[in-house]
């Protein structure tokens, strides 16, 4: 073990997140001085490729954004561009929207539970280590995640980045009788996988730690937020979508490809978005059933361990699956199953609750419906200030740790917040430097 006061890391690849990145961690004279989370994947130009096109092209262009969360970008994409045409499309498409968001929410929560962050917790390398011990458990999250599949499938004609998605609607609504079997075959017994991990998850050991970031998440006052709602924050800060540009500034940082995002009337600007603000923001609007599964998990009606991120994600399975169910139940078909979205010169926005965090969009038309200027903000960006500050004290609180043990706890840690780094363009490579 070292008790260096000088040190410096670098990992040059976190394993177990979505895209390319670094992180340096500098050390001098006992004290932590610096913390970057480098994102050096290359910039994609997607809000560049999105002008000029026609505003029924959006959902399609922006789902290929991301192969974990197309979703999140089509649905945000379509309230964006429907805002700005006047259009409001009919409940039962509504419903179906978020049914087809459900599907998501499985499927990604699933991936990262299971395959992305506990193999950190059983002390294993990857979730190929962790089946030879633990089959049963992998296959229960490789179910899980099949059943999120089944959901996109259905509902969006395949499972990656979805087709049957359209401004204004789908181009297909699924059968009752194509739900129904969907419901008895898949979600129901999938329901029971996902009680069982929200159980698992609980008798994980959590490390000490605690952040005290502002939260945001978007509030909907009837029932859990997925596929819309109200800016809020955990400081009582709320905003219209409409005017989130306001609120919510982005500033260009050197070491990385990535936008940080910062609350303007915040003091110090940092604030989280994800699961641990939807669940702090939005607890008492779980169903019953998922709120017993938080209750049997123990968490309260606060959650403020990003380690515990993962029991989070788990009660947000069932509560996904127990509203996929639900909607089922009370489908009614779409007829049609799309509205019609006639352009006009005009700006429109839309945020949604993308598995990761609020995701904003805007998009400005001209009267023919070519788009001349778009914007989105992933979670990722929005979180990146609040990932490197908690890193710092982090890391500060561990330096009696050699520089095999810090790594490691350091790769946990960013894990917590399951950064989708190619969203907010753009693993970790992670450089301590004491010296």
């Amino acid at each position: 073990m070292t008790h260096r006061h000088d040190r410096a890391l670098r990992v040059a690849a976190l394993a177990r997140v979505e895209g390319e990145g670094a992180m340096h961690v500098r050390v001098d004279d006992g004290v932590v001085t610096d913390v970057r989370l480098d994102i050096y994947e290359p910039p994609r130009f997607f809000e560049a490729f999105l002008r000029g096109r026609g505003h029924r092209e959006p959902p399609d262009i922006t789902a290929r954004i991301c192969g974990i969360c197309p979703v999140a970008y089509q649905m945000s994409a379509c309230l964006a561009i429907e805002d700005a045409c006047g259009t409001r499309v009919s409940e039962p498409v509504a419903e179906l929207r978020r049914l087809l968001y459900c599907g998501e929410w499985v499927a990604s929560h699933a991936l990262h539970v299971y395959l992305l962050h506990a193999p950190d917790f059983l002390g294993y390398p990857s979730v190929v280590e962790l089946a030879r011990d633990h089959r049963a458990a992998v296959e229960r999250g490789l179910a899980l995640k099949q059943a999120g599949n089944a959901i996109l499938d259905l509902v969006g004609g395949r499972a990656i980045h979805p087709v049957n998605v359209r401004v204004g609607g789908f181009y297909r609504a699924p059968s009752p009788a194509e739900l129904r079997a969907l419901a008895r075959d898949v979600l129901r017994p999938a329901l029971d996988d996902a009680l069982a991990t929200a159980e698992w998850v609980a008798g994980f050991t959590f490390p000490d730690f605690t952040i005290d970031h502002e939260l945001l998440a978007l509030v909907d006052p009837d029932r859990y937020p997925i596929d819309r709602g109200a800016p809020r924050t955990s400081a009582g800060r709320s905003f219209a979508v409409a005017d989130f540009e306001q609120h919510i500034v982005e500033t260009q940082v050197e070491h990385s490809t990535a936008l940080h995002g910062r609350l303007a009337a915040a003091a110090a600007g940092t604030y989280l978005t994800g699961p641990l603000a939807r669940y702090n923001l939005n607890h008492a609007r779980l169903s019953p059933l998922a709120r017993q599964a938080a209750a049997g998990a123990g968490l309260g009606d606060l959650c403020d361990n990003p380690f515990r991120s993962i029991v989070v994600r788990a009660v947000e399975m069932v509560y996904a699956i127990d509203e996929a169910l639900r909607l089922i139940d009370a489908y009614e078909p779409p007829s049609p199953s799309w509205e019609e979205v006639v352009p006009r010169a005009a700006t429109g926005w839309g945020a949604t609750e993308a598995p990761r965090g609020t995701l904003f969009h805007r998009y400005g038309l001209d009267a023919g419906g070519t788009i001349d200027s778009a914007r989105i903000v992933p979670p990722t960006a929005q979180n990146q200030p609040a990932i490197e500050a908690d890193l710092r004290r982090f890391v500060q609180d561990r330096l009696h740790l050699d520089d095999e043990r810090l790594t490691a706890a350091c790769e946990q840690a960013i894990r917590n917040y399951d950064p989708c780094i190619s969203c907010a363009t753009h693993f970790l490579e992670l450089t301590v430097e004491r010296r």
